[in-house]
């Protein structure tokens, strides 16, 4: 060997050192984890044997709990998946974090299972291929945490049918094909007080329960809102701040996302910023006008007037706000954010320039005074047509878009589903708004009048007074007396009735108003025949027939005719009765009026009920209840349904009877009408003599006759007496029931009713059977 050789050095390449592999890359458990069981449960059986769909989504709101769940989840099937357990944060919206690349992600997960990052392809596509070509025929779990969007997803998922991926995101992941999703809402009252106390170490006895619910509650069971201020209850020293206190502090905050810091950042704050941060304008500014809106919650229709947009645009616009969860779809096509969304889109509303929110309110108004209006069309034409005269209208710009409403079934569809909303504005309106309220709450005033409840009316109906009052308006004042009155009479308020009536008729007159005079006498009418004052009803009744009939008014003399017919049945004139309620029929008729046609049928079957004729009498009531059931009338229903209940009665059908009085009963507690109450109740009395005893019906005789005392119903509490009476008799004790057979006969001559006779006539058989006993009794002494 040369010299030199020697001291020459052999230099080998060594092989590279073996890169450690990383499978099990789970985080921790979430500890003290609570609720979320069904949803729990969906996801462990995704991994079930046979399965057929390998990718799972949770979406959900800021803050609702997606990764904690998820986590939960993985830990539980973590042993069902031997060859691995991945966990990756893609960061859509980790504050100061940019959200994780595919191609990125692929080349931590590739050098995780022990591959060479110089040994990795350069493209996005190669790195998947890669990816999913290592996972064959393995078993792994992979969860990919808030997510993007489906392009983020699309690449990272394993081809392997063992494989399962679990992933969370913000936003309803709509375009990732072959995925099953489960969009979670916030917790259940239940499971958020539970979330609560296990997370600020404290165990609620009594009333400070109600506290937990009210302290949940008011983070609208949102469980990351709760975790951070159960930590700050955790920390202050149990003997100075009660769970009590510590909640009232809250209710009162101003700003309770502020009181949401999590001591280093606005978690709850943050949090929604970001996923606003990622819409569009178009879109930020819906969302941030969405809560200019009053109620609970909207359709497009109501949202394309707040922002002056397309119908068109106003949807696309509902459904991406819905899709990112910002929006919560309450029923198919209507929309309200969450409670603290609300909450944060406020903050964002107030930097808006003072008179855009102003436009943007009016416009909001001029719809739902618009579409208002429109249905009032259909619903005061098709009920009471001598309602009150629509007062005058100020003109408004037409809506950007308005449903059709065709039709009254429409109408009152429409009534029904904005009721919520046309109140709350009412609620809130200014003084201001004050002819706003007068015309508002007259074009509702034909839907309250039907559906009720009526004291809820009479409140807005007394609100449209003061308003009217304000804005020196005096047609609607006197309009507002007008539909207050009726209610007044409708809740047996029969005193009120006739002062506010009184008070209409005044301004009517003094404008001149001739149908305004007619529909005031009317009612003046309706009101003193509740009273029983029957002689003054009809003078009353015929002032206001002359006037419909010099107006050619045919509505209002149809109406008027039925009032008159009800006058002469209940003095017991049912030949006339039958006449004017046949009179009124026909005009109804031929005014194609249903529901005129429904009374006026209704009012038959009671005279053919009162003269023995029962079976005209159920044929006539099961006409006019198919009627009222068309125009979805549950007032004139439980009409109906009464009197079709005591018709049975009549002809020994007690088990049919016994439905239909418990429907007729449940109807006029729903609507709000005493009156009709204490009138199912006598029925119920009279049934239960007949068919069960008369120890049972004494309970509904009483409660009827309580009821008629409290509204001052005379005819109501003279029937439910003569009713009580009979059945003492009957058990046999006729001392008691004496004095009160003599009550409802001096109730029945004082207001000149029908049944006075036929109950003077019971009063003198108890009298002989009494003193035939008495005489019995002698001379068996003798």
């Amino acid at each position: 060997m040369p010299a030199g050789d020697m001291y020459k050095t052999t230099v080998h390449d060594a092989p590279p050192p073996a890169r450690p592999v990383v499978t099990h890359g789970l985080p921790q458990d979430i500890a003290g984890f609570i609720g979320r069981g069904r949803e729990l449960k969906y996801l462990l059986a995704a991994a079930a044997p046979g399965r057929v769909v390998n990718v799972y989504t949770v979406d959900g709101m800021p803050g609702v709990g997606k990764t904690a769940l998820v986590t939960r989840a993985a830990h539980r099937l973590a042993e069902r998946f031997p060859d691995g357990q991945f966990f990756y944060e893609l960061h859509a919206h980790t504050p100061g974090q940019t959200s994780a690349k595919p191609v990125d992600v692929l080349a931590v997960l590739l050098t995780g299972l022990g591959i060479d990052p110089r040994n990795l392809p350069p493209t996005l596509e190669g790195r998947s291929h890669l990816w999913r070509d290592r996972l064959t025929g393995k078993r792994v779990l992979l969860v990919l945490d808030d997510a993007a969007g489906h392009a983020q997803i699309q690449p990272l998922l394993p081809g392997s049918p063992g494989c399962l991926t679990l992933v969370t995101s913000r936003r309803r992941l709509i375009a990732l094909d072959g995925a099953d999703p489960l969009s979670l809402d916030p917790l259940t009252p239940a499971e958020a007080a539970d979330l609560f106390t296990s997370r600020c170490h404290r165990a609620p006895t009594g009333s400070e329960q109600d506290a937990v619910a009210e302290v949940v509650r008011l983070c609208g069971y949102l469980p990351l809102a709760i975790v951070l201020l159960a930590g700050r209850l955790r920390h202050k020293d149990e003997e100075k701040w009660s769970i009590a206190r510590f909640a009232a502090e809250f209710a009162d905050a101003q700003d309770r996302l502020g009181e949401l810091d999590d001591g280093e950042n606005r978690a709850v704050y943050t949090a929604f910023t970001l996923s606003y941060q990622d819409l569009p304008e178009g879109q930020q500014r819906l969302f941030r006008r969405i809560v200019l809106h009053p109620g609970t919650d909207l359709d497009a229709y109501a949202a394309a007037a707040l922002d002056n947009t397309s119908l068109t645009d106003t949807r696309r616009r509902l459904e991406a706000l819905y899709t990112d969860h910002l929006l919560d779809e309450t029923t198919p096509g209507r929309y309200q954010p969450h409670d603290l969304l609300r909450a944060y889109a406020q903050t964002l509303t107030c930097n808006d320039p003072p008179d855009e929110r102003a436009q943007a309110t009016e416009r909001l108004l001029d719809y739902y005074q618009h579409t208002a209006l429109r249905a009032d069309h259909h619903l005061r034409a098709d009920h009471h047509l001598n309602r009150a005269p629509r007062p005058d209208t100020p003109t408004t710009a037409p809506p950007a878009a308005a449903p059709d409403l065709p039709d009254r079934a429409g109408a009152l569809a429409w009534m029904r589903t904005e009721r919520a909303n046309l109140l709350a504005y009412l609620d809130t309106a200014t003084q201001g708004q004050a002819p706003r309220v007068v015309h508002l709450t007259a074009a509702m005033a034909a839907f309250l009048l039907q559906d009720g409840p009526w004291l809820q009316a009479a409140t807005l109906h007394q609100r449209a007074v003061t308003a009217a009052r304000h804005a020196t308006d005096p047609s609607g004042e006197a309009n507002a007396l007008h539909e207050l009155g009726t209610v007044r009479y409708l809740t047996c308020a029969y005193a009120q009735a006739v002062r506010l009536q009184k008070q209409a008729l005044a301004l009517y007159e003094n404008l001149g108003h001739r149908l305004g005079q007619a529909n005031a006498l009317n009612e003046l009418g309706r009101a003193r025949r509740a009273f029983s004052e029957y002689a003054q009803a009809v003078r009353l009744l015929e002032q206001a027939l002359a006037l419909y009939e010099n107006l050619g008014h045919r509505p209002g003399q149809a109406n008027t005719l039925h009032e008159l017919g009800h006058v002469r049945q209940a003095v017991g004139e049912y030949a006339q009765a039958v006449r004017l309620q046949e009179r009124a029929l026909a005009l109804y008729e031929n005014l194609g009026h249903q529901h005129g046609q429904a009374n006026a049928l209704n009012a038959l079957g009671r005279v053919r009920y009162l003269t023995g004729e029962y079976v005209q009498a159920i044929r006539l009531q099961k006409q006019a209840l198919a009627l009222y059931e068309n125009l979805g009338d549950r007032l004139g229903q439980a009409n109906a349904l009464n009197e079709l209940g005591r018709a049975r009665r009549a002809v020994g059908e007690y088990a049919e009877a016994v439905r239909l009085l418990e429907q007729a009963l449940a109807l006029f507690q729903e609507v709000g009408d005493p009156q009709g109450e204490a009138e199912v109740l006598n029925n119920v009395g009279a049934l239960l003599a007949d068919s069960t005893g008369p120890q049972a019906a004494l309970t509904p005789y009483r409660k009827a006759l309580e009821l008629a005392r409290q509204i001052r119903s005379p005819l109501d509490e003279a029937r439910a007496l003569e009713g009580a009476a009979r059945c003492l008799a009957r058990i046999g004790d006729h001392t008691a029931a004496a004095p009160e057979l003599r009550a409802a006969i001096d109730i029945y001559q004082c207001i000149g009713a029908a049944e006075a006779q036929s109950a003077a006539e019971y009063l003198a058989t108890l009298e002989a059977e009494a003193a035939a006993g008495a005489s019995d009794v002698e001379d068996s002494i003798d």
